[in-house]
């Protein structure tokens, strides 16, 4: 049985292992993707067999077919109601659809469709499917956000609540359009959720082709510190652990 850890592969990507189930959220396993650049290598425990594969939304760096392909197409993936019928075009046909609220087992583990504020329309096409995020509950209780902005109902949305997956920036120099959260209002996020830990993700991993060709450009790294700070004075309670891509954080 794997021990009980998520490792984080970098931006929305996390393999959580937990009461011997294996998930992979929204993988983005590519070097590159369209203008962007990965600035971390992947961890090659991102591409071992996984149970499944948990899509919160259609953006294209939270649903990338080349990198599902990568994972396997027979891979059971869960998705938002809606989405079965595009990814059964590209060619997945083992695909479970949740919404807000909706619970579906995979063998000791819990998988809760929780809301998400964000958009989840495929660009440049209309909406198809909301965005959602995951509450993993088993012997340790998760919550991974994808991607959302700061909502009143995160205040108990998860009650027990272990560790917090939480997203604090995105790929570029600014968040860009839509509902994202920034280091502080993920910050705020952890005082409504109040988990025992919490971990950064979606931030430091993809940029530009064409910021920091000679120097690291410094959103890569800013938002940790700017959400460790704002962390420190709005969660105090919160066990903050930063990992940087490919680290992992073992489970209680």
């Amino acid at each position: 049985m794997d021990a009980a850890e998520v490792r984080w592969i970098g931006h929305s990507t996390v393999l959580i292992s937990l009461d011997g189930v294996r998930l992979l959220t929204d993988p983005l396993l590519r070097r590159r993707i369209a203008h962007l650049r990965r600035r971390a290598p992947i961890h090659p425990d991102a591409l071992e067999p996984v149970d499944a594969v948990l899509i919160t939304h259609a953006h294209h760096d939270h649903l990338d077919f080349s990198s599902l392909r990568r994972v396997g197409r027979t891979t059971h993936i869960v998705a938002p109601r809606g989405l079965g019928s595009l990814l059964g075009r590209r060619g997945f046909k083992d695909v479970h659809e949740v919404d807000v609220g909706e619970s579906h087992r995979i063998g000791e583990v819990e998988i809760e469709a929780t809301f998400a504020a964000h958009a989840g329309g495929r660009p440049p096409f209309p909406a198809v499917a909301p965005a959602l995020a995951y509450a993993v509950l088993g012997s340790s209780r998760i919550w991974f956000a994808g991607d959302t902005d700061l909502f009143p109902e995160m205040a108990g949305l998860v009650p027990d609540l272990d560790l917090a997956l939480l997203p604090i920036w995105g790929w570029g120099p600014t968040l860009g359009r839509g509902e994202h959260l920034d280091p502080e209002r993920a910050a705020d996020a952890l005082a409504l959720l109040r988990p025992k830990i919490a971990v950064p993700i979606h931030w430091g991993t993809y940029a530009p082709l064409h910021h920091g060709l000679r120097v690291a450009p410094s959103f890569l790294s800013n938002p940790r510190r700017a959400f460790e700070r704002a962390a420190s004075l709005k969660a105090p309670d919160v066990d903050l652990r930063v990992l940087n891509p490919g680290e992992a954080l073992a489970l209680p």
